[in-house]
C-alpha cells in the first residue's frame, strides 16, 4: 500500500493524504484526517522511515544511555522518557553500558549509527570522557538522575536529599552514623554523602571518613558495605545508604548479626521505591521522583531539537519517615565524636514535590 493508492481510495491529491498522516496536519480538515487514517489502518500501511528521515533530516528516535535497565530506579525514568517520546510522536532505543567507559562508547558509536535525533544520557560519570565525545558528535544531548558541570541535566536535588535524612536522624538523636556512600564517580552518590555530611558538621558532629564506605547502589554492595559498618569497634547507631537497594542489603547484614531497626541501628534508604513500604520493617527513605524526572528530561530534550534554550532542572525530594528510624524499639544513640560547636539540629525540614 502507498500514498498514491490511498489517495486514489479516497479520491483525494497525495499531498492531502501525506499531510494527514504527519503530526501536524495543516490545512487539512478534522474529517478527511479521520477518513484517512482510518483507511491507511485498515490497509495496512505504514509510513517509510527511512524515505521520511530523508525528507525531514530527523528519524523520530531518541537514544537513552542507561547503566543497567534492570535497575528499577532506571527502568521507572526510562518509562518517563519513553512515555513522553511516545505522545510526542518519537521512539526510543535503550542500551545498557554497565557504568563501563569503554562500553559507554561503543554504545554511543551504535546510538549514533542509528541516526538517533538526540540522546538522553542516565550513566554520566566524572570517570569517563562520554561527555566529551558527545561535545564532538553534533546530536544534542541532556543528562537523566545524574549531572555534570556545565551540562543541561534534569536530576533530583541529591544534596537536599542528603540533607533531609541527615536531619531526620540528628532530630532523633544519633550522633555516630555510618554512610553507604555509592559510587563516587556518580553524582547521586557523591552529591546525597555530601549533602549529609554537611549538615551533621553544621550541627557540630563532623562524621569520620571510616565512617563513609563508597559502594555500588545494589543489594549485594549495600550488605558488603554494612557489615564492614557494623564490624567496625565503635558501630553506628544509625546508617544512612544512598539507594534503597544499598539499604536492604544493609538490613540484610544486620538481620545476620541479630540486630533490628531501630533499636539496634536506625537505616534510611534513597528513592522512595514501592519496596521500601512494604519491607518487614518498612523503610525511612527520601523520595525522589523517577517517573517525573524521566519525563521532564524527554520535554527538556524535544525543547533543544525546536531550537528552543533550555535549563536544567531540580526535582525537589521528600523525607519519608517509616518504622525503620521511628518504629517502637528505644533508639540506642551515642556521642561518641565530640561536638565543635552548640549549634542545635532542630526538626527535619521537608522539601515538597512540585
Amino acid at each position: 500500500m502507498t500514498l498514491a493508492l490511498l489517495a486514489e481510495q479516497l479520491g483525494v491529491h497525495v499531498s492531502t493524504v501525506s499531510r494527514a498522516l504527519s503530526e501536524n496536519p495543516v490545512g487539512v480538515s478534522a474529517e478527511t484526517v479521520a477518513r484517512v487514517r482510518e483507511l491507511a489502518g485498515e490497509q495496512g500501511y505504514r509510513r517509510n522511515a527511512a524515505a521520511l528521515s530523508l525528507r525531514t533530516g530527523r528519524t523520530k528516535m531518541i537514544g537513552v544511555m542507561v547503566p543497567r535497565l534492570t535497575d528499577v530506579v532506571l527502568a521507572t525514568i526510562y518509562d518517563g522518557i519513553d512515555q513522553t517520546a511516545i505522545d510526542a510522536g518519537y521512539n526510543t532505543v535503550v542500551v545498557n553500558t554497565r557504568d563501563r567507559p569503554d562500553l559507554q562508547r561503543s554504545r554511543l558509536d551504535l546510538m549514533l549509527s542509528r541516526q538517533v535525533d538526540g540522546i538522553i544520557v542516565g550513566d554520566s560519570r566524572t570517570d569517563s570522557n562520554l561527555i566529551s565525545e558527545l561535545h564532538g558528535c553534533g546530536v544534542p544531548y541532556v543528562l537523566v538522575a545524574r549531572r555534570m558541570p556545565r551540562e543541561i541535566s534534569v536530576s533530583t536535588d541529591d544534596l537536599e536529599g542528603g540533607r533531609l535524612a541527615a536531619e531526620h536522624l540528628l532530630s532523633l538523636g544519633h550522633r555516630r552514623i555510618g554512610i553507604v556512600a555509592g559510587d563516587p564517580h556518580a553524582s547521586t552518590g557523591a552529591e546525597r554523602t555530601l549533602g549529609f555530611r554537611r549538615a551533621y558538621a553544621a550541627a557540630g558532629y563532623p562524621l569520620p571518613d571510616d565512617y563513609v564506605i563508597p559502594s555500588g547502589f545494589d543489594v549485594r554492595s549495600g550488605r558488603e558495605a554494612g557489615d564492614h559498618l557494623l564490624s567496625l569497634p565503635h558501630p553506628p547507631t544509625a546508617i544512612f545508604a544512598a539507594s534503597d537497594f544499598a539499604a536492604v542489603g544493609v538490613m540484610g547484614a544486620m538481620r545476620d548479626r541479630g540486630l533490628e531497626a531501630p533499636g539496634d541501628v536506625a537505616v534510611v534508604g534513597f528513592n522512595d521505591l514501592d519496596v521500601a513500604s512494604e519491607l518487614p520493617t518498612p523503610l525511612t527513605s527520601v523520595h525522589s521522583p523517577l517517573f517525573e524526572m524521566g519525563a521532564l528530561s524527554m520535554r527538556v530534550l524535544l525543547s533543544l531539537l525546536r531550537g528552543r534554550r533550555v535549563r536544567s532542572r531540580l526535582l525537589q525530594p521528600t523525607l519519608y519517615p517509616r518504622a525503620s528510624t521511628v518504629g517502637e524499639s528505644p533508639i540506642r544513640t551515642s556521642a561518641d565524636h565530640p561536638r565543635r560547636s552548640e549549634v542545635g539540629a532542630g526538626s527535619p525540614r521537608r522539601a515538597q514535590v512540585p
